[in-house]
């Protein structure tokens, strides 16, 4: 693996609080990627996420689309989002990096912020898009911004669409999955470890799909109903940061313990909060099929290993929740339409394509998705810069 481009550490002035910016790697001169903020967040943890971003543009490369994938690149900030003091941070994050995110850098939300917030904090940073250094690459800028304007405008039963695309990826993910091996969705169960965006709209897509939701957890605990939980209800009572009232619980939900969505007696697990979630003795409770990485990197190497020797697959982050990502880019370059329906056709099918292509290399390989994931990308990232040249 080769080093990043671009890694450097920033400590705020103010509170001593530190962010971290990397950039992995660039194409046509400009990367991708979200900004988390997280009490504990740390320079490697951002590291390894640009990384996974090179990954997934490399994943979602279509030579004949409109959207050409970017470089990798991840940004942090280590502070609880809750924190009394954590937009002021925010504000100085940006005003700090405002250089490379006018430059080379697009970002958005990721793990404890939201668009609407870091697009505020943009503003008051001074800078007019925290997607900007895209704008050189398009053919047609106004058009492009109000295309992606109107996308995020959209809202499907109250959900803005951009809320909802990601969580789509993942739970088409879970369905190739089973398709693969022949698993009917009906009586397949599955818990969620987050209810944030990507966890809620992914148990929300499939409990449409007629699977059957039977653990949820927050930072609160795990709700848990072996017949199946409320799924909407669960959605509607949750806050901004993905915590459910439990006064919306029926009778026969309970609360347990916050870990206890592990042990879930379920097919399917999606961690979708955390990193580092799952670790080498967390997997030994485990007992379900698939563990499917809603979250960026929450199942630990030497965790997926053991999973993978007792027949546990992993679909790993670079491909499960790279939707979101490319829904942005499919929308700017003008690959879809800012419509819902557009959005989770297409989201739908490049994801289902994806993952078969994942899961085929890996049983004709005979390696775990992730290590069928690296040597796709490995194939492609040479032909990527053949064609549009990298700064090295």
């Amino acid at each position: 693996m080769t080093s990043p481009l671009l890694s450097l550490t920033w400590t705020d002035d103010v509170t001593g609080r530190q962010g971290f910016l990397v950039v992995d790697r660039l194409v046509r001169g400009v990367s991708s990627g979200g900004l988390r903020m997280r009490a504990g967040c740390t320079l490697e943890e951002i590291a390894g996420l640009a990384r996974g971003m090179t990954m997934k543009e490399a994943l979602h490369y279509n030579p004949e689309g409109r959207y050409v994938p970017l470089g990798g690149a991840k940004g942090g900030i280590d502070c609880d989002p809750r924190d009394p003091e954590a937009y002021g941070l925010l504000v100085r994050y940006l005003r700090a990096v405002r250089p490379y995110v006018e430059s080379f850098w697009t970002t958005g939300e990721d793990l404890g912020l939201t668009q609407d917030l870091v697009d505020k904090a943009a503003g008051e940073a001074g800078l007019v898009s925290s997607i900007q250094a895209v704008y050189p690459l398009l053919d047609d800028e106004a058009a492009a911004r109000q295309r992606l304007a109107d996308a995020f405008a959209v809202e499907v039963d109250g959900i803005g669409l951009d809320e909802l695309v990601g969580g789509c990826g993942v739970a088409e993910s879970v369905l190739v999955a089973l398709d693969r091996a022949g698993v009917p969705y009906r009586g397949t169960r599955v818990a969620v470890q987050g209810l944030g965006t990507m966890g809620g709209a992914t148990a929300r897509f499939l409990a449409r799909a007629g699977l059957t939701v039977v653990a949820v957890a927050d930072i609160k605990g795990t709700i848990a109903n072996p017949a199946g939980l409320d799924v909407d209800a669960l959605l509607a009572g949750r806050d901004a940061y993905g915590t459910v009232d439990r006064a919306v619980l029926r009778p026969g939900d309970s609360e347990l313990p916050g870990d206890a969505w592990l042990s879930a007696d379920a097919e399917v697990l999606v961690p979708a909060a955390v990193s580092y979630a799952i670790d080498t003795a967390d997997q030994e409770r485990i007992t379900a099929r698939w563990i499917v990485e809603a979250a960026n990197m929450p199942v630990l190497p030497e965790a997926e290993k053991l999973l993978a020797a007792r027949g546990v697959t992993v679909l790993p982050d670079v491909v499960v929740n790279s939707g979101t990502n490319a829904w942005w880019w499919w929308t700017l370059f003008g690959d879809i339409g800012p419509t819902a329906d557009e959005a989770f056709a297409y989201t739908r099918r490049s994801m289902r394509a994806l993952v078969d292509l994942v899961l085929a290399r890996a049983q004709a390989d005979g390696t775990t998705p992730r290590g069928a994931a690296h040597a796709i990308v490995a194939d492609r990232l040479p032909v990527i810069a053949e064609r549009f040249g990298r700064y090295r």
